[in-house]
């Protein structure tokens, strides 16, 4: 008898995903059962010599909670394949992802990189700093991404410190409430239309109609060109499967035709059913089963190093 492969979800406070996942996963009969793994002592002990059974592990949380990211990164080392790939996720950053698109030919919004407003202790800007151009110079800055332009953190998501600014002083007076945070200025893109990808194992892409002002989604099959359509289909496989990720949500603004790709790095993407709709929620749940089973049927040899773990899962 073949052994039974297990998947196991890493959840935060998500109610409509977990069950409905788990529901078809274990419904298939696939010989792949799925469930929600216990992490510490001592049932699922994540000490060195802890054994770890499971063959895939799905990361809905670790970037809010700081254990788990480590234990992730130690189950990756252990062999087991981790969606997403804890290595990447705790690596990327929005002007990382800026680059990355227009080096693989994907549109971008010009983007500036700017320094931290603020320091943890111990950091002096005459001797801790000496390779930085400070103070920064707004005017460039401006000339180079335009207003109105967009303010956000470059490690942030879920719509968290992204501010519209529309002049100089509304970009600096959001920028001095910064603090610690990194921050990117991108040129801001007046959209014709806006669209939300759910991307699923890098080769699965659901196009779909957002507005980000009620933030809600829109149901239809036929809101964009079927050219364009294709054109941010190609576009989003072309980014996941230079992330190496296989569960992501990706955001275009569409301007005279033009996709361009301003959010794309949402490693635990909105799966909640509320958001998604329940045809886009159905959708979603499906096409994560037949990944997860996929991954958890096909096993990869180990890397020749540990830094091929930073090659992603498989697709």
């Amino acid at each position: 008898m073949a052994q039974v492969k297990k998947v196991g979800l890493v959840v935060g406070r998500e109610w409509s995903m977990p069950p409905a996942l788990i529901k078809e996963i274990n419904e298939r009969d696939q010989g792949v059962v799925c469930d929600l793994p216990k992490i510490g002592l001592p049932t699922g002990a994540p000490s060195l010599d802890g054994v770890i059974d499971y063959d895939v592990l799905v990361d809905r949380i670790s970037h809010e909670v700081g254990m788990y990211r480590a234990f992730l990164k130690h189950a990756v080392l252990r062999g087991v394949k981790v969606v997403n790939n804890p290595f990447m996720w705790s690596a990327d950053d929005k002007f990382f992802g800026a680059t990355l698109a227009e080096s693989v030919g994907v549109r971008s919004p010009k983007t500036v990189l700017l320094p931290n407003r603020e320091y943890v202790p111990g950091i002096k800007h005459d001797e801790s700093l000496r390779n930085l151009v400070f103070p920064l110079n707004w005017k460039l800055v401006v000339q180079h991404v335009g207003l109105p332009c967009i303010l956000k953190d470059a490690h942030g998501g879920g719509w968290k410190e992204v501010y519209v600014c529309r002049t100089l002083e509304e970009l600096i007076h959001n920028y001095n409430s910064s603090g610690l945070l990194t921050m990117i200025a991108q040129e801001f893109i007046e959209w014709d239309e806006f669209v939300r990808c759910m991307c699923i194992g890098q080769q699965e892409i659901l196009p779909m109609q957002y507005d980000p002002k009620a933030r809600k989604y829109i149901v239809s099959d036929t809101f964009l060109a079927p050219a364009l359509r294709e054109r941010i289909i190609k576009d989003a496989r072309t980014l996941n499967q230079a992330l190496g990720y296989d569960m992501n949500s990706m955001e275009f603004a569409v301007k005279d035709g033009i996709p361009y790709a301003i959010d794309f790095m949402n490693c635990a993407p909105d799966m909640d059913i509320h958001s998604l709709t329940p045809p886009y929620f159905e959708w979603t749940i499906k096409a994560m089963a037949d990944m997860l089973i996929r991954q958890a049927k096909s096993p990869t040899p180990p890397p020749a190093s540990w830094r091929g773990f930073l090659g992603g899962t498989s697709k």
